[in-house]
């Protein structure tokens, strides 16, 4: 067997560090630099605002009374959905349908599995909920003041009613009828 003879390691040779790190910094600092533009005075940036929009009123002013466990899905009447689709765009309207559609149709779900004897109701011809407790204490919500155009209302008779968060509504069904 035949060895072969170990290398000598050379010491390395002294390079000075500012050299690596002169480099990155002077790439960082040209590129970081802000960029001056000739602006003439007359021209202003144009700054557009999000348009707030709020929700059109409903057509009906009837009030809906609530004194027993439920669960109450809210949405608008046919001429208050025309009303808000017309000062919304035609893709953002779709989208806002598509998520109620899908956030209510996972509710009604859980609500009929896991609840069954939590009775469901559907609101679209009513402005107020008047929810009356079993102390007989009542709380009226207005529908036209939820910017939301849907939306679930869980209420038991004892406590106080409470607007769910419909994608975590599984979660807020356990914590509220539990209780």
């Amino acid at each position: 067997m035949t060895r072969v003879p170990a290398m000598k390691l050379l010491p390395a040779s002294p390079r000075p560090l500012w050299k690596y790190g002169f480099i990155p910094f002077a790439l960082f600092a040209f590129a970081c630099r802000e960029q001056i533009k000739n602006n003439s005075p007359e021209t202003k940036p144009v700054v557009r605002k999000a348009k707030l929009i709020k929700k059109p009123p409903s057509s009906f002013n009837d009030t809906l009374i609530i004194t027993y466990k439920s669960a109450v899905f809210y949405s608008p009447d046919s001429l208050q959905l025309e009303k808000i689709q017309m000062v919304n765009e035609k893709n953002v309207m779709a989208y806002i349908k598509h998520d109620c559609y899908y956030q209510m149709q996972n509710a009604r779900l859980s609500l009929k599995n896991d609840w069954p004897k939590v009775k469901i109701i559907e609101v679209s011809r009513a402005r107020y909920l008047s929810f009356v407790k079993s102390t007989g204490a009542g709380i009226v919500i207005d529908l036209n003041e939820k910017n939301d155009i849907c939306g679930l209302f869980l209420f038991d008779g004892k406590q106080d009613p409470v607007l769910v968060d419909m994608p975590n509504v599984d979660t807020f069904l356990n914590q509220y009828f539990n209780k």
